[in-house]
């Protein structure tokens, strides 16, 4: 490739030379209590269960609450819960609520809350349309307690409703939670640690939220999505701004948290007074190219195979991470270190021109546009969206970029028209390790047509391996399953798999309370 990073941060846009905070004189004087971050995107979408975009995610983690939360050791803990009971035949599950619950308007968390929240939930999320469908009952006991009873066992119960990301099963008022689950929730209110200012919220610009003076956080020490959430500061505010801008801001001190320090700009950041480099997540990430499945002419799993031979994913990752101590080439479709790492069809996704140019003849391609969405804003899907860009031309698809920010992006992706009717072929994306680690948690991983997630792939194949992998018997037998559900996500050519890499944050040296997690949390951050 002769792409360079620094070729494509040119299409990012240039920076300012300082940022200046709104409010100024007042918020310096509240400083102590004012948590200032730039946040990896601008947000857009206020239900983090109508989309998975992870700055949406973010933003349910502040407002909401969960029933149960994965540990360091992604094992699921009780949040919002306070006991629960197995019966013997494991087929009945019965949760009690903990003292205390509140929602921001000051109303109690009830079991019928509850209940509502997880059947929205289930309607958008793989994992837990999966859970409903040996669900044979929901339903409240008291104002405290619900039951789940199921028509089989099902060994993955609490590991689904405690899930730590995309999509989080956060709790929501029955009446908001009975939105329909295809349209968007309009209200804010959770009774998570932090309320949301949605006066104050200026997309593109500023995000607002101040601590919850009614959240009760539970007792045992934090760790990773479990434990207590402690709000130590009285605000947290995300400032939307391009990279070059969010790394002076931090170097003058103008604002506290970088969530993702460009890979580029890593080395001037380690280098400089008063702040610190260090990357929080253990597992990583991992860079997807999505097809669109429903859309001609990546219908056509011919043409899916052909643009996965035609690009090389060290080339992604040189391009758009650069440092080697960042990214590890990874043709696993599941993160290196992790249980279900395979090198299974590794074969079909080696890069091979000469394969790629067949394979189009073989799918009879004759030219037609192929429409990649570009967002030109997030420093490395820019460089993603390049690299498949000139690798696809190169082997003879005629690519058309189509350019918008990535929030834009999280809406323009959920059209299913043609091409020439405003529709796409492809986008790119990326999951956090601790969401693709086995083939139940990947909401992309879900081969359910139309009712799954963007690109609405379909395949009977794959949906019997997830139900044979939630049922194995023996930790063996799942491996052999996983490997077998990422050959075939690769046979049916589901998504380019770009690599897995890593993306530190940056914060002033005053700034205390980080987590060690594959999501960042701002809860028992402080700024002292």
């Amino acid at each position: 490739m002769d792409l360079t990073r620094r070729d494509v941060l040119a299409g990012v846009g240039a920076a300012a030379a300082s940022f200046a905070l709104p409010g100024g004189s007042a918020l310096a004087q509240s400083k102590k209590s004012v948590l200032r971050v730039v946040p990896h995107a601008n947000l857009q979408i206020l239900d983090p269960i109508f989309t998975t975009q992870y700055i949406t995610r973010n933003y349910g983690y502040l407002v909401y609450d969960t029933l149960f939360a994965l540990d360091e050791n992604f094992q699921p803990q009780p949040q919002m819960v306070d006991t629960f009971e197995v019966s013997p035949d494991r087929l009945r599950y019965v949760f009690k609520l903990r003292d205390g619950l509140a929602w921001h308007d000051d109303t109690p968390v009830t079991a019928e809350d509850c209940v509502a929240s997880l059947i929205r939930w289930s309607k958008r999320d793989p994992m837990g349309q999966r859970l409903f469908k040996v669900v044979d009952k929901l339903e409240a006991q008291d104002a405290k307690t619900f039951v789940m009873t199921l028509k089989q066992p099902y060994g993955l119960v609490l590991d689904t409703i405690g899930k730590i990301s995309s999509n989080v099963p956060f709790m929501m008022p029955k009446r908001v939670a009975e939105t329909p689950a295809d349209q968007q929730i309009q209200e804010a209110i959770g009774s998570g640690p932090f309320m949301f200012r949605k006066d104050e919220w200026r997309p593109g610009n500023l995000a607002v939220w101040v601590k919850s003076p009614t959240y009760k956080p539970r007792s045992e020490p934090v760790s990773s999505a479990a434990g207590g959430k402690i709000a130590k500061v009285d605000r947290v505010e995300w400032h939307v701004m391009d990279t070059n801008t969010a790394m002076n801001a931090l170097l003058a001190g103008e604002i506290d948290f970088w969530e993702q320090v460009t890979p580029d700009l890593v080395p001037i950041v380690q280098q400089a007074p008063g702040v610190k480099v260090e990357n929080l997540d253990p597992v990583g990430n991992m860079g997807w190219g999505r097809f669109n499945h429903l859309v001609a002419p990546s219908s056509n799993p011919l043409i899916r195979r052909a643009a996965m031979k035609a690009v090389n994913q060290e080339d992604y990752l040189r391009t758009a991470i650069g440092n080697p101590e960042l990214y590890r080439v990874n043709k696993s479709i599941f993160p290196v270190g992790t249980p279900y790492h395979t090198d299974a069809g590794a074969e079909m996704v080696t890069q091979n021109l000469n394969d790629a140019k067949a394979l189009l003849q073989e799918a009879g391609y004759k030219g037609e546009e192929f429409a990649i969405l570009h967002p030109t804003d997030h420093p490395v899907l820019n460089p993603f969206t390049l690299v498949t860009a000139e690798s696809l031309r190169r082997v003879g698809f005629n690519v058309k970029l189509v350019a918008m920010d990535w929030a834009t992006l999280g809406s323009r992706r959920t059209s299913r028209e043609p091409v020439s009717n405003g529709g796409w072929n492809m986008f790119h994306t990326w999951w956090i390790g601790g969401d693709v680690i086995n083939p139940l948690t990947g909401v992309g991983f879900a081969a359910v047509g139309e009712q799954g997630w963007p690109g609405w792939h379909k395949d009977e194949q794959i949906e019997k391996l997830r139900g044979d992998f939630a049922s194995a018997a023996t930790s063996e037998e799942a491996k052999k399953v996983a490997a077998e559900f990422q050959r075939r996500t690769y046979e049916i050519g589901s998504y380019i798999n770009c690599g897995q890499y890593f993306v530190p944050v940056g914060y002033r040296d005053n700034v205390k309370g980080m987590i060690r997690s594959p999501v960042q949390f701002f809860w028992n951050m402080e700024v002292a």
